[in-house]
């Protein structure tokens, strides 16, 4: 007999609540049954069963998990909620506003005994897959040095990030909201960062945080990478990932272009043609991702605990701000 399909409860049906649903509802073995948000018609317009409140939702639904969608400022105290009620969660980035609540998130969730993981589907990119396994290959041979270029072209005066206009009012925003992403898949693809430098500025007056970056990340044996990212032109319409990457090695250099086709020395390896989803339908692999881990009880490759590295490499990059200088992780994360 078929296992009986996970109930889902969506918390925030905005702009990735959303896209997150749409997943969702293409994934076998779920169903979302209820999804909640202060503006009511947003949830009606994602779930039959509709709640302005958490709270109301989990005390009046049967749900196995939550997966939550709302803005970062909320993530603790839902994560707490769902904590008491024993609920797993996938829960969006940024994780936390700060470092603190990101680090009580952890705890509230272990002490409780939940699985907390984070959606991060940038390394779930197709392209970004295709890359590590030539990486691992050995096709460039060591590794020498990467690129991030983040574009995208919707941070301009006078009305910027149309689709999330709350990103206006953020005091931190590139690394924090968008950056967080190439951090996390240098993780995946070269190990942990020992070391993050930062440089930032703010181009337009009409927001509060900074809106270009540049991070120099050092990770294991001293390999250093390079995030570049401003939100003022495109690299090509609409880049599936918004930007472009090249990963260097002594025996070669592979380029994944802002089409998200991947090549290594002028030689195409592989060709995106993949148009359902987002990104390279890549919020679809993470939820893919986090339900194969709930049915085997194995770790995912976001698990909360383990992403406090991406969140610490991001916190080390507002200290290098701060402070004008390289600032090592171990300054952040905590001992274990």
């Amino acid at each position: 007999m078929a296992a009986a399909a996970l109930r889902a409860g969506l918390i925030g049906c905005g702009f990735f609540g959303r896209i997150q649903a749409e997943a969702w509802r293409r994934l076998d073995g779920v169903q979302l049954v209820a999804a909640c948000d202060p503006l009511l018609e947003r949830a009606q317009s994602l779930a039959s069963r509709a709640y302005p409140t958490a709270e109301e939702m989990i005390e009046r639904e049967r749900l196995d998990f939550l997966d939550i969608a709302a803005g970062p400022e909320s993530h603790l105290p839902l994560v707490r909620l769902a904590a008491a009620h024993g609920l797993p969660v996938i829960c969006q980035k940024p994780m936390a506003p700060s470092w603190a609540e990101a680090l009580a998130m952890v705890q509230a969730a272990e002490a409780a005994g939940v699985r907390l993981i984070i959606h991060e589907n940038w390394r779930w990119q197709p392209w970004f897959r295709a890359a590590k396994s030539h990486i691992e290959r050995g096709d460039i041979g060591r590794p020498l040095a990467y690129l991030f270029r983040v574009r995208r072209n919707d941070g301009r005066p006078p009305a910027p990030y149309p689709h999330q206009p709350y990103f206006r009012r953020m005091p931190r925003l590139l690394i924090y909201e968008t950056l967080v992403h190439q951090v996390d898949t240098a993780r995946f693809l070269f190990g942990d960062p020992a070391a993050v430098y930062a440089q930032a500025r703010r181009l337009n007056p009409q927001i509060a945080g900074e809106d270009q970056a540049l991070l120099v990340l050092t990770h294991p044996g001293g390999l250093p990478g390079v995030i570049d990212g401003h939100r003022y032109l495109d690299l090509a319409p609409d880049s599936p990932l918004m930007g472009e990457a090249i990963f260097e090695g002594e025996q070669g250099a592979l380029r994944i272009s802002p089409e998200g086709d991947l090549w290594l020395d002028g030689r195409c390896l592989w060709r995106n043609q993949i148009r359902q989803g987002y990104r390279g339908d890549s919020v679809f692999a993470a939820q893919q991702h986090f339900l194969n881990c709930l049915a085997r009880g194995a770790p995912c490759e976001s698990e909360a605990r383990r992403y406090l590295t991406t969140f610490g490499a991001v916190e080390a990059a507002y200290r290098s701000l701060a402070e004008g200088r390289a600032v090592r992780l171990e300054e952040i994360l905590p001992c274990e």
